[in-house]
């Protein structure tokens, strides 16, 4: 796979390899997520700590558009958490949610990201609620 797909889904493979110090070849320097910027080193930590939240989150790319510079994706996500996420600690339960995200590149760089998870299927399940 080549062009903007296939760069975004070398950065998949490399968040799902928990490369993150490969962030520089795929993320500008500082870049806006949901608004609020931050440098790329902040944006690696915050994902690094999702996964050392959740040792076994993988981002499985379901749905995966590219229009000019803009990917969207619906990433879905089926794993179990060992600490605390999103406010709810761990019962050893598996949970299966999905996140919509847009990224807005530059010269093969992620310089935007807007990110909506779905929080509400991962708390139902998380507390026992329903089932994945």
């Amino acid at each position: 796979m080549s062009g903007l797909e296939g760069v975004y889904r070398d950065y998949l493979t490399a968040l799902d390899e928990r490369r993150f110090e490969d962030l520089g070849r795929f993320v500008h320097d500082e870049l806006t997520y949901n608004e609020r910027r931050m440098t790329r080193a902040e944006y690696a930590a915050m994902i690094a700590d999702d996964a050392r939240r959740i040792p076994d989150l993988r981002f499985d790319p379901r749905l995966v558009v590219v229009s000019g510079d803009v990917v969207a994706c619906r990433l879905w996500f089926a794993c179990t958490p060992a600490l605390e996420f999103a406010g709810v600690a761990p019962t050893g339960r598996p949970v299966a949610f999905g996140e919509h995200v847009f990224y807005r590149f530059r010269e093969g760089r992620i310089e935007q990201v807007w990110s909506l998870v779905d929080l509400d299927a991962f708390r139902a399940q998380a507390s026992g609620h329903a089932r994945p």
